[in-house]
């Protein structure tokens, strides 16, 4: 299969390239297109036979529950059922943007879209694009992040090409993502609303709308049925092998160059994904590849870029990449269930 694709300029965006994507759609195709999260692989949500074709180009187990992304928030009443008042109040505030709720579903959704599951997750993204092909193609459009299952979710079109070419009809290319996580999954099927995945849109932005809310402690045993993506199976991992270290810049920069020398002499390439506060007290050190991520109070630019360094790791031949851990306040607790998710739970305490 030849896979298309079209650059698309958010600020203008081109009727003829939309209304063929929307086409690849309606006709049961796959299209990867940008959202404000990261770039999703768009199938028609209510044909089990379109939604079963993502399963297969991502290889991508089927009892892992899909979003299905809207352009109208009166879709919700079409696709959804006995609607709790707290969902009106997280759509009035957070919608369109990075926050994917999980309601009891009408019968209209496919069993392949929910897995299963009396429940479905709905998601109205902000990006222009995004919206845009979902109007144009009629339907709810079901988008798991456009990657091999598995690997770091793709934040530019680069990445959809690299795991996906061949696979899949066209990739709509707007440039890197602007989040650059996953949404937050929001579970308001319960008395109480349970995080199920944090993401773009923080608990403390959620508390204050809703007062209350729960965070899922396990993200699922590996025994349990997952609510929701990203909560089971292995998730955001780089072939490379992810091991974080927690501490102190002074203590984690003492700690990172123990762990170079040690690996080193055992013939591993290194990769260092780092704060500059840990740069600054490191030095130099033999590693094939460096980054300085930026100030660790910058948490919005550190997930903005973090699945793109983990993909480069692998591109330069890394064998193992030592990173740090954040503050799981705001923002930070959706990097850290990344990362740890990425890193397999390998942590070092410095």
């Amino acid at each position: 299969m030849k896979t298309l694709i079209w650059q698309v300029d958010p600020s203008f965006i081109p009727d003829r390239i939309i209304k063929d994507a929307a086409q690849i759609i309606k006709e049961g195709g796959l299209v990867a297109f940008p959202t404000e999260t990261v770039y999703g692989l768009g199938a028609n949500g209510l044909s089990p036979e379109a939604v079963a074709r993502i399963f297969r180009a991502k290889g991508r187990p089927s009892d892992n529950p899909l979003i299905l992304h809207i352009a109208d928030v009166h879709a919700v009443y079409t696709l959804a059922k006995d609607i709790p008042p707290a969902a009106f109040r997280v759509m009035e505030r957070f919608w369109p943007g990075p926050l994917t709720l999980v309601l009891p579903k009408q019968d209209v959704i496919p069993r392949e879209v929910t897995a299963g599951l009396a429940t479905v997750a709905l998601r109205m993204p902000s990006h222009p694009v995004a919206l845009a092909l979902i109007r144009e193609a009629g339907v709810p459009v079901a988008a798991p992040s456009a990657n091999r299952s598995g690997l770091p979710s793709p934040t530019t079109a680069q990445h959809v090409w690299d795991d996906l070419a061949g696979k899949i009809e066209a990739i709509l290319d707007s440039g890197p993502t602007g989040v650059g996580l996953e949404s937050t999954v929001l579970d308001l099927t319960e008395d109480r609303p349970v995080i199920l995945r944090p993401g773009g849109i923080t608990t403390e932005d959620l508390q204050e709308v809703l007062g209350e809310v729960s965070v899922d402690s396990g993200l699922a045993a590996p025994e349990a049925v997952p609510k929701a993506p990203g909560m089971k199976y292995t998730h955001y991992s780089p072939q490379a092998e992810v091991i974080l270290v927690e501490g102190t810049p002074e203590n984690v920069s003492r700690k990172i160059r123990e762990l170079v020398e040690r690996y080193t002499r055992q013939g591993k390439k290194i990769g260092l994904l780092l704060t500059d506060e840990t740069w600054r007290l490191l030095g130099s050190l033999p590693v094939t590849y460096g980054k300085n991520m930026g100030t660790r109070l910058n948490l919005a630019g550190i997930a903005r870029i973090i699945y793109g360094e983990l993909r480069y790791c692998d591109q330069v031949g890394v064998d193992v990449i030592f990173t740090e851990t954040y503050s799981q306040e705001g923002l930070g607790s959706a990097l850290m269930n990344r990362l740890l998710k990425s890193a397999g739970y390998h942590v070092i305490n410095a």
